[in-house]
């Protein structure tokens, strides 16, 4: 913000406001403009910084781009965060659907209020409904004291459930009941309790098809599609990959109490020509490997563990591409599975494609690729015990 005297010329104005001034003031004025400029100032900072991140102290990236595709995707969230109807993010593993819920929340009017979180996958199917809703005392053999679901805890904020097409069916026909009139029964009893909650859900299966094959219900779809936003893959916005490096460098570098690193040259470029099939996840998965491997205050792009991924997934035939299609990206995980299944645990394998061991096993089932058995070595028997 610029205060200058009445005499000031437009192109001054003009290109005060090109070096990123936020207003430019002539004095006198009356006090309340001044005031009232300096509010319009502090939410334009709020919204309109970029890189937008999200700046939870859980969070696994950061959620920062240039991007036009996800600058839009910034302005749909500042649009719609204040909205009360439901939110789903959709996009595949690693995208930042998590931070993306984050960002929401803290743009709605329930930004002070607890938001929960449940990932779908991480709880055993039988223990959902429990979790969600809750148990009375001896609804089950083993419920022998009363449980407070997380529909309860999140009362007055946001609940986001990760991965919502894992959830069961009745779980699901119990939580369409919540959205449609904010209650639900307790599980063990015929009470019903009523909760002041904004859901927000993320998949990164294709729910349409699951409706189609009876995986999900119609009627939580449509609900949940009120307000749909889609992560773009990370490959298909590559001018970030500078931005998000540099910024997972830094980050990774002081959390683990190691000198300040730089990326050789050849590594950013090696980086955008890199499709990325684990997405922001395996970038910072690749990236923390290497702080720890390095030596030197360099980072060369043999430690990242992507040169010969990449030339594999550019040209994975021995002939000229124009660039990686969904058959290469298949292809190469398929290579790279096979390559180094037999070395790395399954937990190992996921965490270096950047995906969680059951998007892994999904993904074995789909391309039919069987686990290995690895063979273990016997212990050498003690030879007086042969005698």
């Amino acid at each position: 913000m610029i205060l200058t005297s009445h005499d000031a010329r437009v192109e001054a104005a003009v290109a005060a406001m090109r070096q990123g001034a936020a207003d430019f003031l002539e004095h006198p004025l009356p006090k309340h403009e001044l005031v009232a400029a300096v509010e319009r100032a502090l939410e334009s900072s709020r919204w309109n910084a970029t890189p937008f991140m999200s700046h939870d102290s859980d969070s696994r990236f950061p959620l920062l781009a240039h991007s036009k595709v996800m600058l839009d995707l910034f302005q749909v969230i500042r649009e719609k965060g204040s909205a009360e109807g439901p939110v789903l993010i959709v996009g595949e593993p690693g995208t930042g659907k998590e931070l993306v819920a984050h960002a929401v929340h803290a743009s709605s009017k329930r930004q002070h209020a607890p938001m929960i979180t449940l990932n779908c996958t991480s709880i055993p199917t039988k223990l959902i409904d429990t979790e969600l809703f809750g148990h009375e005392p001896g609804s089950t053999l083993s419920n022998t004291s009363m449980r407070r679901g997380l529909l309860q805890a999140a009362d007055g904020g946001t609940l986001f459930l990760d991965e919502i097409g894992e959830l069961p069916l009745e779980a699901q026909a119990r939580l369409v009941s919540v959205l449609q009139s904010g209650e639900y029964r307790g599980i063990g009893t015929t009470h019903r309790y009523r909760v002041d909650v904004r859901l927000i859900a993320s998949s990164h299966r294709n729910l349409s098809n699951m409706v189609e094959t009876g995986g999900f219900r119609s009627d939580l779809l449509h609900r949940l599609g009120e307000i749909t936003l889609e992560l773009p893959p990370l490959r298909e916005r590559p001018e970030d990959i500078p931005l998000l490096a540099e910024h997972l460098l830094q980050k990774i570098s002081h959390e683990l109490n190691r000198p300040r690193r730089v990326f050789a040259p050849e590594v950013l470029a090696a980086m955008a020509d890199y499709p990325w099939p684990g997405n922001v996840r395996e970038l910072k998965n690749a990236i923390e490997r290497a702080v720890i491997l390095s030596d030197e205050e360099e980072i060369p792009v043999s430690l990242l563990a992507i040169q010969t991924f990449t030339e594999h997934a550019q040209n994975p035939t021995g002939a000229d591409t124009a660039g990686p299609s969904q058959n290469s990206l298949e292809e190469y995980f398929v290579q790279f599975v096979q390559d180094h299944q037999e070395e790395l645990t399954e937990t190992e394998l996921a965490q270096r494609l950047g995906i969680s061991r059951k998007s892994l096993w999904e993904r074995r089932q789909r391309l039919n690729i069987p686990r290995k058995k690895t063979r273990r070595k016997m212990p050498r028997r003690n030879q007086h015990s042969l005698k």
